[in-house]
């Protein structure tokens, strides 16, 4: 039975009451310096649904991947990557939306200096923002875990349907499942018991596990560093569409909260971080994103 990973949190007292006023989220990116903690929320209106919102893949019993569980076996393995080269092919079509556009168009105008993604699908990227910090990795890379090659992941997708051409005919029969936020799909265990994993092609021997920070694994140092610096040196800190339910994302919240600076949250429920915050504002991400461009003028 696989084990689930520590995914949700209990809220403790009443939160402060959710806005639709946007008029203090304008006024601090209006004044410039904001640094963007994005989560899963902000590429729900790109067809990835998030954890834990209402459509979110907890609710359908989903069990993400746990980095003791990827190295434990080649059961395992086999798994994630049979299922994931479905969903990658999902995941790479997926668009950036509106609220994607809005902070690219916000960062071009040098009103956010700073974007820190905790989504792993690379939609901020692809609408325009530059020097986006990916706090748990990208689905787009692939790392050896014996001897560090990354490579990409389309690569990698062509290897898989290589090694399994039997497995484009259970492709064309699940195409239609949904996509999770890991970049996984939901396929029975029969239809990928025969399913081949590919070994890295630098070193001939290592496992390959995508460039991303599984359940249980710890954010690489100089990337929290990183986090810490934009954090540190942000006028205000906006976030965008995440629960803050795991540490990773949590801790640069209570950062913000240590120095002061103004924290500001745009997510559709509750969060984690609710005590901390000088505004929390309940709107979809998208709508709320593009009448704050619109009011800032741009």
């Amino acid at each position: 039975m696989r084990m689930r990973p520590t995914l949700t949190w209990e809220p403790q007292g009443d939160p402060p009451p959710a806005s639709t006023d946007l008029s203090a989220v304008v006024a601090a990116v209006r004044a410039g310096g904001v640094v963007v903690l994005s989560g899963a929320g902000l590429s729900t209106e790109s067809g990835i649904p998030d954890y834990r919102g209402e459509h979110g893949s907890l609710r359908r019993n989903h069990v993400p991947m746990t980095i003791q569980e990827f190295t434990a076996g080649d059961h395992a393995r086999r798994r994630y990557w049979a299922r994931s080269q479905l969903g990658w092919r999902a995941m790479n079509r997926a668009r950036p939306n509106t609220g994607h556009l809005a902070v690219a168009a916000l960062a071009e105008a040098g009103l956010v200096t700073g974007v820190i993604t905790q989504n792993v699908d690379g939609l901020q990227q692809a609408a325009g923002s530059p020097d986006v910090v990916e706090l748990h990795g990208s689905l787009g890379r692939v790392i050896c875990l014996g001897c560090g090659r990354v490579s990409a992941r389309s690569e990698l997708a062509n290897r898989l349907r290589e090694a399994n051409p039997r497995f484009e005919a259970i492709a064309e029969q699940y195409q239609s499942a949904r996509v999770n936020p890991d970049g996984d799909m939901e396929l029975p265990d029969g239809a990928v018991r025969e399913f081949r994993v590919v070994a890295c092609t630098a070193c001939g021997t290592g496992v390959l596990k995508p460039d991303v920070v599984f359940f249980g694994e710890n954010v690489p140092p100089q990337r929290v560093a990183a986090c810490r610096g934009l954090v540190g040196g942000a006028a205000a800190l906006l976030v965008l569409g995440s629960s803050l339910t795991v540490m990773s994302g949590l801790r640069f919240i209570r950062q913000a909260a240590q120095s002061r600076t103004p924290l500001l949250i745009v997510n559709q429920g509750p969060t984690r971080g609710h005590r901390w915050a000088d505004c929390r504002i309940d709107l979809p991400l998208g709508r709320a994103l593009t009448d704050v461009v619109a009011q800032v003028g741009l």
